[in-house]
């Protein structure tokens, strides 16, 4: 059976390859994202290559009214969204507390705590209605540990596995499912991001060991929403085969 599916953050990494897992399996796609040339691109990619339709949604997560109004203003024809993935999420700096940049502070508590909440709170009151409906949010494994100089950003990934938790026991009666995938080191924009466009710095992070890959995340993201009505995987903490935890990982140099 088809099924819409929106998708944070859809226009790279982690979010790009769950739309085409998604979109490789027949499913309607409503994509969100900040960039809006990419978005479209995006689009016309996953039409082109599967024949799917995908619906574009532009703005900046962190901004709440942007993000309800999007969603008050999905055509009538997409409005029954089944899966809600909690894609959109950054890291942003490297810093202990005692000199971290309080504006990378706050784009993370923004993007990764409130962004979430925003999206949620906009999608889940019509799943409810329906009694019907998966929500997918992607974690880390920051939000199971904490490690040196990671502090806001294992607190903001914490927060994620709190509200995925709190979504669930809010939502059990109605026959919701709600799954947090958390995994570990990941090769996508991420460190790009986190260390502000320093390409080198960042490919040093996965040298001497072979990540995990977007797509690898985007299977398993897939593999729980095809699971029978009365089977939910609540949490899944998946990592390299390299990486025995968050700060532990077999690198040959």
């Amino acid at each position: 059976m088809q099924k819409t599916v929106l998708i944070t953050g859809a226009t790279s990494g982690i979010g790009l390859a769950c739309a085409g897992k998604f979109a490789e399996n027949g499913h309607r796609l409503i994509i969100t994202g900040r960039r809006k040339q990419r978005l479209e691109e995006t689009k016309q990619q996953l039409t082109e290559k599967f024949g799917i339709p995908v619906l574009t949604l532009n703005f900046d997560i962190r901004n709440q009214q942007a993000v309800q109004e999007a969603i008050e203003n999905i055509p009538d024809n997409w409005q029954n969204i089944d899966i809600l993935i909690n894609n959109a999420g950054l890291a942003a700096g490297l810093d202990p507390v005692q000199t971290g940049i309080i504006d990378d502070w706050e784009r993370m508590i923004d993007t990764n705590v409130k962004g979430l909440l925003y999206i949620s709170r906009a999608v889940l009151p019509g799943m409810i209605e329906r009694k019907k409906g998966h929500v997918i949010n992607i974690g880390s494994i920051a939000g199971k540990e904490v490690y040196p100089n990671g502090n806001v950003y294992c607190a903001s990934k914490h927060a994620v596995d709190a509200i995925t938790k709190g979504i669930r026991i809010d939502t059990v009666k109605y026959g919701i499912k709600v799954t947090q995938i958390a995994p570990g080191a990941v090769e996508t924009e991420f460190s790009v991001v986190r260390f502000k466009g320093d390409q080198e710095k960042a490919d040093s992070v996965y040298k001497g060991f072979e990540p995990l890959h977007p797509e690898n995340i985007a299977e398993v993201a897939y593999y729980t929403s095809t699971l029978p009505d009365n089977v939910n995987i609540n949490d899944l903490v998946i990592m390299p085969t390299a990486q025995a935890s968050a700060t532990i990982l077999h690198k040959e140099l």
